[in-house]
Formats: C-alpha cells, structure tokens, sequence
C-alpha cells in the first residue's frame, strides 16, 4: 500500500514519527503550523506547500533548509524507504 502525503497530513501520522520527535520545540511548532496551513487552503499542493513554508520561517525564524530537511526525512520514513 501506497502513502499518499495528504494521508499523513490528515491522519497527523506525522506527530507519531521519529522525524518529528528528533526536532526542537520551535520546529515542532513550525511544523504543526505548515501542515495546519497546507490543510486549510484551496490551491494546489505545491501552492500550499510553499506558501506555508515562507509564512513559517518568516513567523519562526526557521531557515528553509532545515524545513526541506524535515520532510525528505518524514517522507522517506512514512515510505520505508
């Protein structure tokens, strides 16, 4: 069976991940607030997806790289890859 992105994002899967739990608070809130953010919007995914990450790092000094960082782990872990 296949994981979609929007399965993890709707079944908060990503709050029970080991990717998730290594982060620091601050990321962990950051985090939280993309996939809040991603859910809530109507236009595509990569839309979403980007126009969340640049409200985060702008609202948590969060940089880019750590965010992008995050997921390639978060999607190779919910993959098993």
């Amino acid at each position: 069976m296949k994981t979609k992105i929007s399965n993890i994002v709707k079944e908060n899967r990503f709050m029970d991940s080991k990717s998730y739990n290594d982060l620091s608070p601050k990321m962990k809130k950051g985090i939280k607030e993309i996939y809040k953010l991603i859910e809530n919007e109507q236009k595509d995914i990569l839309t979403r997806f980007d126009g969340a990450i640049e409200k985060v790092t702008a609202s948590y000094n969060i940089k880019k790289e750590d965010i992008h960082k995050y997921f390639d782990k978060e999607i190779n872990e919910q993959l098993g890859v």
